[in-house]
């Protein structure tokens, strides 16, 4: 596997942020959004993950009231299918437990089962359905929550 870097992620890297936010989401989140995110929300903590020198996924959450809510994630279609995503999780389920919080949940389209599995694979469950929660299509979201600090096959 190729080497990649996981970093907080910077003002500079929301340009290609945005990129993979139009190829991966037909409801997009504003570059006004993701500046706010990285330099005043002091709730937000956001990753990217760096490959061949350039921006090729990256992923957030909220840590509120001992829990992290992971608000978005995303893998450069050309990235996909190669343990990216996966690695990003990891990292986002480690940054959480250095604060102490093992708690994560996330909302995802009922329709993208590869993410769906991909999370249960992590240790997260569906415990419940947020009705029309996307207003482009009107589709459900699957909630998934990750308690506590184990998976197997892993030692977070």
């Amino acid at each position: 596997m190729k080497e990649i870097d996981i970093l907080t992620m910077k003002k500079e890297h929301i340009e290609q942020v945005l990129e993979i936010e139009k190829l991966s989401f037909s409801i997009q989140w504003s570059e006004e959004a993701f500046t706010t995110e990285v330099t005043h929300n002091q709730l937000a903590r956001y990753l990217v993950v760096i490959e061949d020198n350039k921006v090729i996924g990256y992923g957030g959450m909220w840590f509120i009231l001992g829990e992290a809510h992971i608000t978005n994630i995303a893998i450069h279609p050309e990235y996909r299918g190669r343990g990216r995503g996966r690695q990003l999780i990891e990292a986002l389920i480690k940054m959480a437990a250095q604060e102490n919080i093992f708690d994560i949940t996330l909302e995802v389209r009922i329709s993208n089962t590869s993410a769906i599995n991909l999370y249960k694979s992590l240790g997260f469950e569906a415990v419940g359905i947020r009705k029309e929660f996307y207003y482009d299509n009107k589709e459900d979201a699957l909630i998934m929550w990750r308690r506590g600090g184990k998976y197997s096959g892993s030692n977070i």
